[in-house]
């Protein structure tokens, strides 16, 4: 039996932590976030950076484009080196649920420990007449 705990325990010591989560967060948790130093990533489209401005700190890393097509494997590539999947990583979208579908996948698909869904999205966040910045 302890040798059976043994080989558990040697298994299981480098591996990411067994407990991950998606917590869906408001505009004043997403600032506390900016204010640690967090790793914000907005997946909003260009447009609509354009539109509406884009949080200071934030990574502008556009998941869907206009069409709804997405490139899992270009998107990781411009993600990895920013946040690595120990990391806490928070998602910005536009409220209609793209950051909750992109929160998901990098929790169970691939693996991140902790992941922040900004849950009504940048229009919550302008509504509350936090800080934005020009996108050009």
């Amino acid at each position: 039996m302890f040798r059976a705990i043994l080989l558990a325990t040697a298994l299981f010591a480098g591996s990411a932590p067994l407990c991950a989560d998606v917590i869906r967060i408001d505009s004043a948790k997403l600032q506390q976030l900016l204010a640690n130093r967090e790793v914000v990533v907005d997946i909003r489209t260009p447009e609509e950076w354009r539109q509406t401005g884009v949080i200071e700190g934030s990574h502008l890393i556009t998941f869907f484009d206009a069409d709804g097509n997405h490139d899992v494997l270009r998107w990781m590539r411009k993600l990895m080196p920013i946040a690595i999947s120990d990391q806490p990583v928070a998602i910005v979208g536009d409220g209609r649920g793209r950051s909750a579908s992109v929160s998901r996948y990098l929790h169970e698909k691939i693996g991140y420990w902790r992941v922040y869904d900004l849950h009504k999205g940048i229009g919550e966040w302008i509504a509350e007449k936090r800080p934005l910045k020009p996108y050009p």
